[in-house]
């Protein structure tokens, strides 16, 4: 690290993948560029107590069901025992691998790493309060903010030790004998599998009168039906209202059609959504502004109002995605490097890893009702699929939407193992703006789950092959 205060051409506010990834393409473009990071290791929430975490254990609640699942093929296993201590180490250990790597990328290209929490003075400098060492000042030609976002919260139900947020849950500080989940978004039913498959008995609470709100309900369908038998319950439509201590237990009151108005559990989960974390960076020294949700607002090559800050990420609004925020980042980095450059993207794919995944990109079909195009929508269910067969998981589907007249592709929704990684066929198809005929054409592996995104295709050119021909 350089001395401190020190002046660079862009300092870069949050070490997440937004922020190391604006950080590293700044630098590899010739810019002397520093990253201030509170936490000290590069990485961010998503690497730290977020993406990462969960996969490793939402990876260990698969393989514990898969176990489960192979008595139906005649292959028994005992009961799983699980070893917390062990279970945490073994998450600790790839999350401290990634950010040593992120460490020695760094420095292999110059970054300097500060320490410390970074606010706007005005004028061109960030002053970075520092735990071990006096506050430093930076001067820079260029800003870019990457602070991310944090855990929302509900009034009442603040973090503590029975009532847990994601950060929280991840860590493993217990298998609560009942787990109530107060949130049917993608961070709860997550979260809510992994403690289903370590033994917790899980209740979902959700406001709204879907799990997902806002995703394909064709895609919701199988997810809902097999959470529906791994959790307890799951109460759509439903509120709530009260929570006590009542000994050893939480006494919760609930208000919604067919919920119980009482229920006692052991630990609480709050999975409400994420919140930007703009708060606390002194914006009101600079020409950058807010929106309503705090939310800094941003153009297409991600410049604030104030010429000099540009901001990407969670802080710049959603979706809230580690890649979209890196994609905003190679932008910001190469616009200020003076590189033609907009973050104009015609698909941020978007995944929920819970069993079975759900993974889509583009436009919806109700998003493409909405704007007026005139679009259809073709589906293709995996009991067409050998693979999917073999592999005892039929209850998946393909869903892919076209614009009607021209047969090109809008939008990509998938349902099933691997759906996340099916999904980058359908990403790169919708932005290369390919067609129908394209997708058919493509030759798929046999015998693949990805050959259903090309039996799609052929189902909407009307001569599927694993399917029956459509009528008309």
């Amino acid at each position: 690290m350089g001395e401190l205060p020190r002046e660079a051409d862009v300092v870069v506010l949050g070490g997440g993948p937004g922020g190391y990834a604006a950080a590293f393409r700044a630098a590899d473009l010739g810019l002397d560029t520093v990253l201030v990071e509170a936490r000290g290791a590069l990485g961010g929430e998503c690497l730290h107590v977020g993406c990462i975490p969960s996969k490793a254990l939402l990876g260990i609640a698969g393989l514990i069901h898969d176990a489960a699942g192979a008595t139906d093929a005649g292959v028994t296993f005992g009961p799983a025992r699980v070893d917390a201590a062990k279970l945490r180490a073994w998450t600790q250990r790839s999350i401290d691998r990634l950010a040593q790597g992120l460490a020695a990328l760094a420095k292999a290209r110059g970054v300097d790493v500060v320490v410390g929490h970074g606010r706007f003075e005005g004028d061109g400098s960030v002053r970075v309060a520092r735990e071990d060492a006096p506050p430093a000042t930076l001067r820079f030609k260029h800003a870019i903010v990457a602070t991310g976002s944090r855990p929302a919260t509900l009034p009442g139900l603040e973090p503590g030790s029975r009532v847990w947020d994601s950060t929280a849950a991840l860590t493993l500080p217990a298998t609560p004998a009942r787990l109530l989940v107060v949130g049917g978004g993608y961070i709860g039913l997550e979260l809510g599998s992994v403690y289903a498959a370590l033994g917790s008995e899980v209740t979902v609470v959700e406001l709204l009168d879907g799990i997902l709100p806002g995703v394909d309900r064709d895609l919701v369908a199988p997810l809902a039906r097999r959470l529906g038998k791994r959790f307890k319950q799951i109460l759509l439509g439903t509120k709530l209202t009260a929570m006590r201590e009542a000994g050893s237990a939480l006494a919760v009151e609930l208000v919604g059609e067919g919920a119980p108005a009482h229920v006692e559990v052991d630990q609480l989960l709050l999975a409400v959504g994420r919140r930007p974390l703009t708060d606390d960076l002194g914006l009101e020294h600079t020409r950058a502004a807010r929106d309503t949700r705090g939310f800094i607002v941003v153009d297409a090559q991600r410049r604030t109002a104030d010429p000099r800050i540009f901001a990407i990420g969670d802080a710049a609004g959603e979706p809230m995605l580690a890649h979209k925020a890196m994609a905003e980042g190679l932008v910001a980095a190469e616009t200020i490097a003076g590189h033609p450059a907009a973050f104009e993207p015609l698909a941020i794919p978007a995944v929920v890893f819970t069993d079975p995944e759900i993974a889509w990109c583009g436009l919806t079909e109700a998003e493409a009702r909405t704007r007026g195009v005139e679009a259809r929508a073709v589906k293709v269910p995996w009991t067409a699929s050998g693979r999917a067969v073999a592999m005892g998981r039929p209850d998946g589907l393909t869903k892919l939407v076209f614009e009607a007249a021209s047969g090109r592709l809008l939008g990509v929704g998938l349902v099933g193992p691997h759906a996340g990684d099916l999904l980058a066929e359908g990403a790169l198809a919708v932005e290369m703006g390919a067609v129908a005929e394209d997708l058919a054409g493509t030759i798929h592996t046999h015998p693949t789950l990805s050959e259903t995104l090309g039996e799609a295709a052929e189902l909407f050119l009307g001569h599927p092959i694993h399917l029956p021909p459509p009528r008309g």
